[in-house]
C-alpha cells in the first residue's frame, strides 16, 4: 500500500501543497516548525479521522484561513491498494457565521467519491505514525495507552471503531443514571437495558484488545531483541479493568511476573460475565455516580527485562520500545490485511546511538512507503540517503 499523489489545502501550516509521492523511502528535511510534522499528520489522519497531535479538529485548519467567514481545510489522496487505485478525500469545514454566531465545524469524508461515516472511513487506508510525543504511550496516563490500542484495532478491525462509539455512548448515559439514582433514588433495575448495551459493546472491545495485544506481543517479542543486540526482552501486560479470567477464590497472588494468556476466552462468556459483574456492583456504583469496570479503564503496560518500562525505564529504553512496538504494528497489519502500512517517522533517529539507528533503518526496508523527518541528513547512513528520496521543507513550502 502507497500514497501515489497528496493534495493539501489550509491543513495546518500548509496553505497549499500538491505532490506526487514516490515508492520506497522518503527524507524530509528542514529546520523546527517548517512544516514536517504537518505533512505526516495530514497522510495519519486519512487513516484515522482523527489528529494524534490535535485535540480538536478545528486546530486542523490553516489559522490565516480560519479567520475567514467559510473555512475549509481538504486532504486528498491517491493510493493504491493490491494493485487497484482508489482516492480518498477529507474536508473539515469551519462556518465563522454560524448559528447565533457560534462558529459550526464539521467534517465531510469521501472515499471513492462516495460519503462515509468515521467508522466506515477507518480501515480503507492504513498508516502507521511515530511522533516523538508517542512515548507518552509508556510513560503517560492509560488513556495514551488506551488510545494507541484504539487507533491501531479500528483500522484492521471493522467493528471495532463502531463497538468503541456505541460503547462510550452506552457509558455516559449509564453515568448519568447512576448520579441520579444516587441523587434521588429509584428503580436499579432502570440499568438492565444500559447494562446490555455496555456488556455487548464492552465485550467486543475486551476481546479484540485480547487478540490484538497478544499479537502485537508476539511480534515483538522478536522485533525487539533486534533492536538491542539481544541483550533485552521486552512484553506486553495487558490489564483489563473487567478481566474475563479473574483468579479463582483462594488463590494466592505468585511471587513472580507470570503472563497471563486470555485469548481462548470466547466472546460470548466474556458478555456474560460483563454483564453479570455490572448487574452485581450496582449497589457501590449507585453510591460512586460512576461506572468502575470496562474497557475505559483498562491498562496496558510494558514489561523489560522483569521492569516496568512506564515506572523505571529509562529514556533510551523507552525510545527502543515504542519503535519495537511500531515496527511490530507494521508487522501486525501486514499480517491481517496481507498490505503494508505506509509508515510516518518524526524525528525516529533522535536519542538513539549508532548501532540502534542501523539496526531501526535495515528493518524499514520491507515496507512499500516510509515517509520520515528529520533536521539532520548526518543521521541516516549514506548508503539509506542514496536510496531515498531527499525533499527540503521550508515555510510550510516542500521542495523536491
Amino acid at each position: 500500500m502507497y500514497i501515489e499523489h497528496l493534495s493539501l489545502t489550509n491543513f495546518r501550516s500548509l496553505a497549499r501543497l500538491d505532490i506526487e509521492i514516490p515508492q520506497g523511502s522518503v527524507l524530509l528535511i528542514g529546520a523546527n516548525a517548517q512544516g514536517k510534522t504537518s505533512f505526516l499528520e495530514a497522510i495519519y489522519f486519512l487513516a484515522t479521522s482523527t489528529s494524534f497531535h490535535a485535540s480538536h479538529d478545528r486546530q486542523l485548519i490553516n489559522f490565516l484561513a480560519a479567520r475567514d467567514a467559510l473555512a475549509v481545510s481538504r486532504i486528498v489522496a491517491d493510493y493504491c491498494r493490491e494493485g487497484d487505485s482508489h482516492q480518498l478525500e477529507v474536508r473539515i469545514i469551519l462556518e465563522n457565521n454560524g448559528v447565533n454566531g457560534a462558529p459550526r465545524l464539521r467534517k465531510e469524508l469521501l472515499h471513492d467519491g462516495v460519503r462515509l461515516k468515521a467508522n466506515e472511513m477507518i480501515g480503507k487506508f492504513n498508516a502507521v505514525l511515530f511522533l516523538p510525543q508517542m512515548l507518552r504511550v509508556i510513560e503517560g496516563a492509560p488513556e495514551e495507552r488506551r488510545r494507541f490500542i484504539n487507533l491501531a484495532c479500528a483500522q484492521i478491525m471493522p467493528r471495532y471503531s463502531a463497538a468503541l462509539g456505541e460503547y462510550m455512548r452506552a457509558l455516559t448515559q449509564r453515568n448519568a443514571l447512576l448520579k441520579q439514582l444516587n441523587e434521588r433514588g429509584g428503580d436499579h433495575t432502570q440499568l438492565d437495558y444500559w447494562d446490555q448495551q455496555l456488556a455487548e459493546c464492552g465485550a467486543y472491545l475486551i476481546y479484540a484488545r485480547i487478540q490484538a495485544i497478544t499479537e502485537i506481543g508476539r511480534l515483538i517479542h522478536t522485533i525487539h531483541p533486534g533492536l538491542t543486540r539481544a541483550g533485552e526482552v521486552l512484553r506486553l501486560d495487558y490489564q483489563p479493568s473487567f478481566d474475563p479470567m479473574p483468579r479463582p477464590a483462594g488463590q494466592y497472588s505468585l511471587p513472580f511476573d507470570a503472563p497471563v494468556d486470555r485469548t481462548s476466552v470466547e466472546l460470548e462468556a466474556i458478555q456474560e460475565a460483563f454483564e453479570a459483574n455490572l448487574c452485581s456492583q450496582r449497589s457501590e456504583e449507585i453510591i460512586r455516580g460512576v461506572t468502575t469496570k470496562g474497557p475505559h479503564r483498562d491498562e496496558l503496560r510494558f514489561i523489560e527485562n522483569g521492569i516496568d518500562l512506564g515506572t523505571y525505564g529509562s529514556r533510551g529504553q523507552i525510545r527502543t520500545a515504542i519503535l519495537a512496538l511500531k515496527l511490530a504494528e507494521i508487522a501486525w497489519m501486514h499480517k491481517k490485511t496481507g498490505q503494508w502500512p505506509v509508515l510516518l517517522l518524526d524525528e525516529v533517529l533522535a536519542e538513539l546511538d549508532t548501532d540502534r539507528r542501523e539496526d531501526f533503518l535495515a528493518k524499514l526496508m520491507a515496507s512499500e512507503q516510509v515517509l520520515l523527518t528529520t533536521t539532520d541528513l548526518d543521521l541516516f547512513s549514506p548508503d539509506f540517503v542514496e536510496k531515498s528520496t531527499v525533499w527540503h521543507v521550508r515555510e510550510g513550502r516542500l521542495e523536491t
